[in-house]
C-alpha cells in the first residue's frame, strides 16, 4: 500500500513540476510574441496623438514593468501632436545595447490600389506591431551579458512621413538628440513578422555589426530568412543613430506586399517569423 502511495505521490510531483516549468519557461516564443501583436491591434489604429496609441503605450509600459524592467517615457510634441517614446532598461555596465522598434501606425493607407481606401488608417500588424511584439517578448525572456545594459526602446512617430509636413522617424530623431549616454550597439527592427520572411542586408547599416548578426542567424540555420545580400537602402529609425556615428543595423523585410495598405493585418503575420527574429536577437545579445 505504501508503494502505491509513493508512486502516486511521485506521479503528482512530476505533474506539478511540469506545470511549474511551463509557467517559468524563459525561451523566446514566437507564439507569445504573436499574442502581443494581436493585443496591439485590439486597440485600433495607433496614430500619433490618438487614444488608441495612448492605450497601447500604457499596455506596453505595464507589460515591461511586470517583466521587471525599469520603464520611463520621453514625452514631447511635434507639429502640436503629443508623442511619447517608451524606454525600458535592465542591467549594469558601460556597454549599452539598444534594441528599438516603432509602435505607431500610418494614418493613411496610401499604397492601396483602391483609391477609396487610401484615406483609411493602416491596421499595422506587421508595420509597427510585429517589432514591438518582439521587444515585449524579449522583455520576458532576455538574459543579459555580464557588464552590459540592454535598453528596449519603442519609438513614436516613425511612420507619418510626407503626411501634413511630417518627416520620417520623428521619435528616434528626438531620442538621439536627447541622448546623454554613449551607446555601444543599436539594432532597429521593423516589419519582421511577414509570413514569407526575407530580410536582406540594408545598405546604410554598419557592416561589422551586420556581419555579427548574420553570422548568428547562419549558425541558427536561419540563412534563408536573413539573406547575406544587399538589397535596399532604407529611411527608418536607424538613420538618426548612424548620423551620430553609432553602430546600428536595421532588420526589415521590405518585400512585404501589404505595406501601408488596409491588408496589413494579423493574418499576414507569422509566429514562425517572429521566432526567427527573437532567436537571433537573444543569441546575438549573449555574444556581446
Amino acid at each position: 500500500m505504501r508503494t502505491i502511495k509513493f508512486v502516486l505521490l511521485f506521479f503528482l510531483f512530476l505533474i506539478g513540476s511540469g506545470c511549474r516549468s511551463q509557467t517559468t519557461e524563459h525561451n523566446f516564443s514566437g507564439e507569445s510574441a504573436y499574442q502581443y501583436v494581436q493585443a496591439q491591434l485590439d486597440f485600433g489604429a495607433r496614430i500619433p496623438g490618438s487614444s488608441a496609441l495612448l492605450s497601447t503605450s500604457h499596455y506596453i509600459q505595464d507589460t515591461l514593468t511586470q517583466n521587471n524592467w525599469q520603464v520611463e517615457t520621453q514625452d514631447f510634441h511635434f507639429m502640436d501632436v503629443p508623442l511619447s517614446n517608451i524606454i525600458a532598461k535592465k542591467g549594469e555596465g558601460e556597454k549599452i545595447i539598444l534594441i528599438g522598434a516603432h509602435y505607431d501606425t500610418r494614418a493613411v493607407a496610401d499604397q492601396e490600389s483602391d483609391i477609396d481606401l487610401q484615406s483609411t488608417a493602416v491596421p499595422g500588424a506587421n508595420d509597427g506591431a510585429s517589432g514591438s511584439a518582439v521587444l515585449l517578448e524579449l522583455s520576458r525572456v532576455l538574459e543579459l551579458p555580464a557588464g552590459a545594459q540592454v535598453w528596449l526602446v519603442f519609438f513614436d512617430g516613425e511612420d507619418q512621413g510626407h503626411l501634413n509636413d511630417w518627416g520620417w522617424s520623428v521619435g528616434s530623431d528626438y531620442f538621439v538628440h536627447q541622448l546623454n549616454e554613449k551607446l555601444y550597439k543599436v539594432i532597429i527592427i521593423d516589419m519582421i513578422g511577414d509570413e514569407d520572411l526575407h530580410i536582406y542586408q540594408e545598405k546604410n547599416s554598419t557592416t561589422t555589426l551586420m556581419t555579427e548578426i548574420w553570422q548568428v542567424a547562419a549558425e541558427l540555420g536561419y540563412d534563408s530568412q536573413l539573406i547575406p545580400e544587399y538589397k535596399y537602402a532604407m529611411i527608418d529609425d536607424h538613420l538618426p543613430f548612424l548620423n551620430q556615428g553609432i553602430d546600428t543595423v536595421l532588420l526589415i523585410d521590405f518585400d512585404y506586399p501589404y505595406w501601408h495598405t488596409t491588408h496589413d493585418t494579423i493574418e499576414h503575420v507569422s509566429p514562425a517569423s517572429l521566432q526567427v527574429i527573437g532567436d537571433v536577437l537573444v543569441n546575438w545579445i549573449l555574444t556581446q
